[in-house]
């Protein structure tokens, strides 16, 4: 009888394993949680609502504003409310992306809109208030939204999504020895490091709020150059599995669509080529980290 147990509880893994394996596809924008949910684990995660300890991702404007008015109804009633913030750190929208192309017109943002407000942000906008005689909070009120605007002009197309690669990340300390997929959410980007060296970089993008990319540090567990989803029936070339049924791999769509898509937890690459030279150098076994 035990061993009976021990064989279908063997079966039942494999067989979760398998469908997690090839649960990577796009998103349609919008899209919400769908069968891929069950190729995430929910906790290996970071998302907005977690605090802002997490290296650099704050709480969600819900859990800031809580924390912003937690004085009592008797305090507040004799102060004068706090100044609501407009953009602030965790929050994601086309405006941020502005607002980063504007900063980096002022030459306080090296990397490309992302359209995340990550810590990168907060430190160029802290920056702009403080030399403008603003108070230098890190989030954009209304005053400091109207001086950026007047010392910045408006974005073109090009400088909102620039069609060069984005600017590399500081790697996590994590990417510093050994052969490294080093991977940053945060400037959106793949970096092949081999002992703290930069080989190569190319730009990625990750799984959706509902479907997240897993963060972490990971091995690269299988490769098929030639992968299709079994669920989602789309093409997953130069596939390199690191976390069940999540890998880094070239996406048509991400090619196409850019970052107005997103994954359902798998990294995509939009540089077929580059990827498929990463593909031939990356060995089962190599590192992959996955940050903020």
């Amino acid at each position: 009888m035990n061993r009976q147990r021990v064989i279908v509880r063997t079966l039942g893994i494999a067989t979760a394993v398998a469908l997690a394996a090839t649960a990577c596809g796009p998103q349609k924008s919008g899209a919400s949680g769908s069968p891929s949910s069950a190729a995430s684990a929910p906790t290996a995660v970071a998302s907005p609502s977690q605090s802002a300890t997490d290296d650099g991702k704050a709480a969600s404007p819900s859990a800031s504003a809580s924390s912003s008015t937690s004085a009592s109804p008797s305090a507040s009633s004799s102060q004068a409310p706090a100044v609501k913030p407009i953009m602030a750190n965790g929050d994601e929208s086309d405006q941020i992306r502005e607002l980063q192309a504007r900063l980096r017109q002022l030459k306080l943002m090296s990397v490309a809109p992302t359209g995340f407000y990550g810590s990168k942000t907060t430190a160029a906008v802290r920056t702009f208030q403080s030399g403008h005689g603003l108070p230098a909070t890190g989030s954009v009120d209304g005053a400091t939204w109207k001086k950026i605007e007047a010392a910045s002009k408006k974005p073109t197309e090009d400088e909102l999504r620039p069609p060069t690669t984005n600017e590399v990340d500081a790697p996590d300390p994590r990417c510093m020895q050994g052969r490294v997929m080093c991977i940053s959410k945060e400037s959106r980007t793949l970096a092949w490091m081999i002992d703290g060296k930069i080989v190569s970089t190319m730009d990625v993008r990750f799984g959706s709020e509902n479907t997240p990319t897993r963060e972490g540090e990971f091995k690269v567990e299988w490769k098929a150059k030639d992968w299709v989803s079994t669920i989602y029936h789309t093409p997953m070339p130069y596939s390199m599995f690191f976390s069940q049924g999540q890998a880094v791999h070239y996406s048509s769509d991400f090619a196409a669509r850019g970052y107005a898509g997103a994954s359902h937890g798998c990294v995509n690459v939009r540089d077929k080529a580059k990827l498929s030279s990463l593909f031939d150098q990356v060995q089962v076994g190599d590192k992959v980290v996955v940050y903020w």
